[in-house]
């Protein structure tokens, strides 16, 4: 088993002029060779030897991504150190916490300015490194001290696949992260498994890739390690200019999660709506229509004459339309990953005669523990399980993963084991696996929050920030598959009455759809969770007129919500704080 310096290194040593690019809404792009991609990693290595790091040490990494951010991970690595990879979106105390528990020895960051922020708020930061600007802590001249060295690249590659490679930090229940601890083994393992589920027709040299989720998240980071292993051309973006480079790059293939194919269909539809007239009424009709037909196709089954001919109908005058215009026209697949897809979003796309493959994984496999396989996809499940990679399930339905991929634990966590006495991982998911050994994601056991866009909330911690508001009685935060985080709050009326001087006698049903005490809770929200990260910042609140209670099931004995209980009793209010239209939504 290759170490991650062998695997990136043999992936590099064949030149390609256009292996990684970028433009940041410049209008052209920014290439860089394999052949320099390799320079710099080997002098970002010794630079870092030569600043004391030495095999094993933890580095940070804090920033948005770059190919800045891929030369400094790859030096990383090959300097025999270990990646700490982190989001630039985290709250300060989060980042404080993980350089502490991390004992991470330098840092690099995006700006000179954010190198102030951290430093200023994280005490305990290292020496930290800028990419963007000029002076001696920035990455052109810390680069330099390790271009100019003599002799060869540094020898400080691990010896042996199962040492640490990378530290990733993932949510805790408590509200603490914890560190993945992921060796050269795992990662380069469930790479090259992933990488067998793809056919060699869509692994043609130099073919155009785009990339727009955060390396920080370990899906990303293997997806980036794909891409160089095939020796595709990786176009790095962010969501901001997500769609003029989707259009411009017209990639083969991409990962998403979730949040961005709805935000792909919210775009198509919003253009139809602007231009008004035909195609305001066209284009949900015929995506409506290449929904109704993926769905009927896709499960072999033959849809009817009616169905047929009026989806060739929409299929000429608007479906075929659609790829070209968005950049689409040249894709061979979109991965899907890190959150469910909702079936129906999958057969939109279907319909457009866009493919995308789901699969499953956790931070803790690596992550991919399944995926669809590219020519014979069920939608609706997460494909089959990867090659070296083992599942079964407990006697409640639990997945449990055992493989290469597996982790070797959490970081100065040994008490916590999330394996069973077999030695199998425990996921926290509920699934079940079809005849045709297809696997379904049915539940979850964790009590974190996944949102759409694949990031990870413990819950608790910002119902703790919540209640640091003398106005909030109970609340209750979800957003497990949602776009963004909502609170269901149970004020105390007693005190809002008092503050806002409204009588006793009206039924706090009412008084929740006063403008006046929406206005009061917004501002408490906002100012209690202005301190979290932005992805975990709440954007609507859903007031409840009445306390939750031990006596109508809502409450265990021990005064803990009952998650699923108060999600379904109260779907209406949440579904209308989605929208923006619920009583009581703030």
């Amino acid at each position: 088993m290759q170490t991650l310096p062998e695997f990136i290194g043999d992936a590099l040593r064949e030149p390609r002029e256009r292996a990684y690019a970028e433009r940041r809404g410049s209008p052209a792009w920014r290439y860089t060779s394999s052949t320099q991609m390799l320079a710099r990693a080997h002098a970002l290595a010794r630079a870092l030897r030569a600043a004391g790091i030495e095999p094993g040490d933890r580095v940070a990494l804090v920033a948005e991504n770059s190919v800045d951010w891929l030369a400094a991970d790859f030096g990383i690595v090959f300097a025999g150190a270990v990646v700490v990879p982190m989001f630039a979106t985290l709250a300060a105390d989060q980042i404080e916490y993980i350089f502490a528990d991390s004992g991470a020895k330098l840092c690099f960051v995006e700006t000179q300015a954010e190198a102030e922020h951290v430093a200023a708020a994280c005490p305990s930061a290292p020496r930290i490194v800028f990419f963007e600007g000029a002076g001696v802590d920035s990455l052109a001249a810390f680069e330099a001290t390790g271009a100019v060295a003599n002799g060869a690249p540094p020898a400080a590659a691990p010896a042996d696949p199962d040492d640490l490679a990378v530290l990733i930090y993932t949510s805790g229940t408590t509200g603490n992260p914890k560190g993945v601890m992921l060796t050269h083994r795992n990662l380069v393992s469930n790479v090259t498994a992933a990488n067998a589920v793809i056919p060699p027709r869509m692994k043609q040299p130099h073919a155009p890739a785009l990339s727009v989720l955060p390396f920080a998240h370990i899906y990303e980071h293997a997806t980036a390690l794909l891409y160089t292993r095939n020796a595709a051309s990786l176009h790095v973006t962010t969501p901001d200019f997500l769609v003029d480079d989707l259009k411009d790059v017209r990639p083969t293939s991409m990962a998403l999660v979730p949040r961005i194919f709805e935000r792909l269909l919210a775009t198509i539809h919003g253009k139809a709506r602007v231009e008004g007239g035909l195609k305001a009424r066209l284009v949900p009709w015929a995506l409506g229509i290449g929904r109704q037909h993926a769905a009927a196709t896709t499960t072999g089954a033959k849809p009817g004459f009616v169905l047929t001919a009026t989806f060739a109908i929409a299929n000429r005058l608007v479906l075929a339309k659609i790829k070209p215009a968005i950049g689409l026209d040249r894709l061979d697949f979109f991965a899907s990953g890190s959150a469910p897809l909702h079936r129906d979003i999958a057969l939109t796309f279907v319909g457009m005669g866009v493919t995308i493959a789901e699969g499953y994984g956790l931070t803790e496999t690596s992550p991919v523990v399944s995926v669809n396989p590219m020519d014979a996809i069920k939608y609706g499940t997460v494909g089959k399980v990867v090659g070296g990679v083992s599942v079964s399930f407990a006697p409640d339905g639990e997945i449990l993963v055992k493989g290469p991929n597996v982790m070797r634990g959490y970081y100065n966590l040994p008490a916590e084991r999330p394996f069973d006495d077999a030695g199998w991982f425990k996921t926290g998911d509920i699934g079940e696996m079809d005849a045709d050994g297809y696997l379904t994601i049915t539940d979850r056991k964790k009590e974190l929050i996944k949102t759409s866009t694949g990031k990870y909330i413990a819950p608790g911690r910002v119902e703790a920030a919540l209640k640091r508001s003398l106005y909030v009685g109970q609340c209750f935060v979800i957003g497990d598959g949602r776009p963004y985080p909502v609170a269901l709050v149970s004020p105390d009326w007693q005190l809002v009455r008092r503050e806002l001087g409204i009588g006793g006698e009206i039924p706090s049903a009412i008084v929740a759809q006063r403008d006046d005490v929406r206005m009061l809770l917004q501002r408490e929200v906002r100012e209690k969770t202005s301190d979290l990260a932005s992805f975990e910042q709440i954007r609507k609140v859903a007031l409840l007129p009445r306390d939750l209670t031990i006596e109508d099931g809502e409450l265990s004995p021990t005064l803990k919500v009952k998650r699923r209980v108060v999600e379904k009793k109260f779907a209406d209010i949440i579904d209308g704080a989605y929208a923006g239209s619920g009583a009581g939504a703030v």
